[in-house]
């Protein structure tokens, strides 16, 4: 008789932790994926990145430190409370770094790291490719609902 080996739960996501599989139910990666494909995440790495001029071709693409403020001001519509939960995400991952210097009032900055910058890269093209293809996207919806 030939037995088949089974895996119980625990080994399965123990599996999915050592593969990094995100098409597996227990894999840890699904919450980075869920994180970083948040729209104030991806505009948080543009911004940080230099990404700021809205085209593709944009020569000024020069990752910079930015206070707080330069970035609520760029992120029109995002409150407070979420931009203080993503800054402080991107923080926790290891994506970005936050400055204190001590001045009346104390300054406040973020600059990207070497792994953020990393996903700057790709986050560019999502959001660039989200902006030109926008039009289309509106028309195939406005077909979409006269059917």
């Amino acid at each position: 008789m030939i037995r088949l080996a089974t895996t119980n739960a625990a080994q399965k996501r123990a599996q999915a932790k050592v593969e990094y599989n995100a098409f597996l139910a227990a894999c840890p990666s699904r919450q980075l994926l869920d994180r970083i494909s948040d729209k104030w995440v991806v505009l948080v790495l543009c911004a940080l990145g230099g990404d700021t001029s809205g085209r593709p071709d944009a020569s000024s693409h020069a990752p910079r430190a930015m206070r707080y403020s330069e970035i609520s001001r760029l992120l029109a519509g995002v409150s407070q409370k979420m931009l203080t939960q993503t800054l402080r995400s991107l923080e926790r991952d290891g994506l970005l770094t936050r400055s204190v210097t001590p001045t009346v009032p104390v300054t406040v900055s973020y600059r990207l790291t070497d792994l953020g910058l990393s996903l700057h890269d790709m986050t560019r093209g999502l959001r660039h490719w989200a902006q030109s293809h926008m039009d289309e996207v509106l028309a195939n919806r406005t077909d979409y609902d006269a059917t």
